[in-house]
C-alpha cells in the first residue's frame, strides 16, 4: 500500500491534491514518506472542496472504495466516447483510492511526460467531488506510466546516493516535478541520506546532501 505525498510545501501550492508534507530536509530519522501529488502531482495542493472529515478502519475503506467506483464509471464513460478500449483497475492504497487503465495502446491518454495523464486525473477527482462534496486524492496511472517513472526515479535516487557516498560532495538533480521529487526524498532517505529541495517552481530540484 502506498501513497505519493510530497515533501514541500511549495509543493502543496504548485501540484496535485496528493502532497501534505512540508518542505523540510528528509533523512534517515524521518524514514521514506509514501504521493506525487498527488505527483499528483502529483503529486498539487487541493482547491476543491472542503477538508475530509478523519475517518479509520472500515469507514475509511469503505469511503475511498466508493471513490474508485465513482471514478471508474466516470473513466468508462471517458473511454466509450473517445471509442478506446481499456480495463479498470481499482484498488484502495495507504489512504487513498487508485485507480489504473490498461489497454492495447492509451499512449494519447497519458501525453508528453504524463501532462494529459495529470489533466484526466484532475477531471477524475472532480467528478469524484462532484458526487461526494469531498475532495479527493484519487491516483491515476494509465499503462503503467506512474510504475515505470517510480522504478526509473528511485534508481536515480539510488545512483545518486553511491555517487555523493563516494565523492562526499552534494549532488544536485535536475528540476523535476513535486511527484517526482517525492519519489527520490524517499529513496534517499531509504538509503540513508538526507536530500533537499531547492529552487522555485518550475525549476524545483532536488540536492542529495552527504553524510555529517
Amino acid at each position: 500500500m502506498s501513497t505519493e505525498t510530497d515533501v514541500d510545501q511549495t509543493d502543496l501550492d504548485q501540484t496535485d491534491p496528493d502532497q501534505t508534507d512540508v518542505d523540510e530536509t528528509v533523512n534517515e530519522d524521518s524514514g521514506p514518506e509514501d504521493d506525487s501529488e498527488d505527483e499528483t502531482g502529483d503529486e498539487t495542493g487541493d482547491e476543491t472542496g472542503d477538508e475530509r472529515e478523519p475517518a479509520s478502519g472500515e469507514d475509511l475503506v469503505a469511503q475511498l472504495e466508493r471513490e474508485g467506483d465513482i471514478a471508474a464509471d466516470y473513466l468508462e464513460e471517458l473511454l466509450d466516447i473517445a471509442d478506446l478500449d481499456g480495463d479498470l483497475d481499482m484498488d484502495v492504497e495507504a489512504d487513498r483510492a487508485a485507480v489504473s487503465i490498461v489497454g492495447a495502446d492509451l499512449s494519447q491518454l497519458v501525453g508528453p511526460d504524463g501532462k494529459v495523464l495529470e489533466a484526466l486525473q484532475e477531471l477524475t477527482r472532480l467528478a469524484v467531488y462532484r458526487e461526494t462534496g469531498e475532495r479527493s486524492r484519487l491516483m491515476l496511472d494509465i499503462s503503467g506510466f506512474r510504475a515505470d517513472k517510480r522504478s526509473r526515479l528511485t534508481k536515480l535516487g539510488e545512483d545518486t546516493v553511491a555517487q555523493v557516498k563516494a565523492s562526499g560532495e552534494p549532488v544536485s538533480l535536475d528540476p523535476m516535478s513535486p511527484f517526482e521529487r517525492k519519489i527520490v526524498h524517499d529513496a534517499v532517505a531509504a538509503a540513508g541520506l538526507r536530500s533537499e529541495s531547492e529552487g522555485v517552481e518550475p525549476r524545483r530540484y532536488v540536492v542529495v546532501l552527504p553524510a555529517d
